[in-house]
């Protein structure tokens, strides 16, 4: 592990305090050997290293989200360590993914309270998207959010680079029911294309209930069905092999390339 870089191979990438939720789970299946698209954590604490701590303390305390989204955009400098590992992934396509350290656990998800950027190509693209992200644990709903779950003093927030998957069809798939509760089934929801579609809300998915076989029990297909027997089976087959790993019922989202199914993220299903 470095001072500015952690990579998802690396046992420290594993714990939230170093990657933050999103970035420790894909280190823990990277580990397990589960199919994560390669890629690396900037550390939650390289932001109190980049900017004025205590000044930007002071303006979260104060719930002034525009003073601190300010100060990270106008002052906060990107480690070069951080472009030189993005040169190491192979300098393509990646996604730029915030990875605050109290997110996704059961007790609170932070899911969509900061950014997530695709399609990121090039060393000056990534250094401003890795800003962004710090910028936005600072928006007024996040703010708002860790003032009742959290605490405003809280600055640590690691961000994920990861190379991009060009997704064919993607999706989430719930270990359980996330409805009825029931655990003999599972839900997978799926577009063509990239699963923020279906994370977002901007796009109805075809939606599919299945066993924990990936057997068919219903469906909802707007799009003419998405997903083939083949890869309903193999979804459900990682989602059992996850919900194992981590021992509870888990919210994974995932992504077709080429007929190889990655995974992108996996938390617990929250209330």
């Amino acid at each position: 592990m470095s001072e500015h870089v952690i990579w998802f191979s690396e046992p420290a990438c594993c714990e939230v305090a170093n990657a933050g939720g999103k970035g420790a789970s894909l280190a823990s299946m990277t580990q397990q050997g589960l199919p994560v698209p390669g890629g690396f954590a900037v550390p939650a604490d390289v932001l109190a290293t980049c900017v004025d701590a205590e000044k930007l303390r002071a303006f979260a305390r104060a719930r002034d989200h525009y003073a601190a989204i300010k100060l990270v955009e106008e002052t906060a400098i990107v480690p070069r360590a951080v472009l030189d590992a993005y040169a190491e992934l192979g300098g393509g396509m990646v996604a730029v993914r915030s990875s605050a350290s109290a997110e996704d656990s059961e007790a609170a998800s932070y899911a969509g309270q900061q950014e997530t950027y695709l399609e990121v190509s090039g060393a000056e693209d990534v250094r401003r998207r890795v800003i962004d992200c710090w910028a936005s644990f600072f928006s007024e709903r996040a703010l708002f959010y860790r003032g009742e779950k959290g605490s405003l003093d809280d600055l640590r927030m690691a961000v994920v680079i990861q190379n991009m998957v060009d997704a064919d069809k993607a999706g989430v798939v719930f270990s359980n029911h996330p409805v009825t509760r029931r655990k003999d089934r599972m839900m997978i929801e799926a577009v063509h294309g990239l699963g923020e579609q279906v994370v977002s809300g901007e796009v109805t998915p075809d939606q599919y209930i299945v066993d924990r076989k990936g057997r068919e029990k219903k469906s909802q297909i707007p799009h003419g069905g998405v997903l083939t027997q083949a890869e309903l089976t193999r979804i459900s087959e990682l989602a059992v092999q996850l919900e194992t790993h981590y021992g509870k019922p888990q919210d994974v989202e995932w992504a077709i390339f080429q007929n190889d199914v990655f995974l992108l993220q996996s938390r617990p299903i929250t209330a």
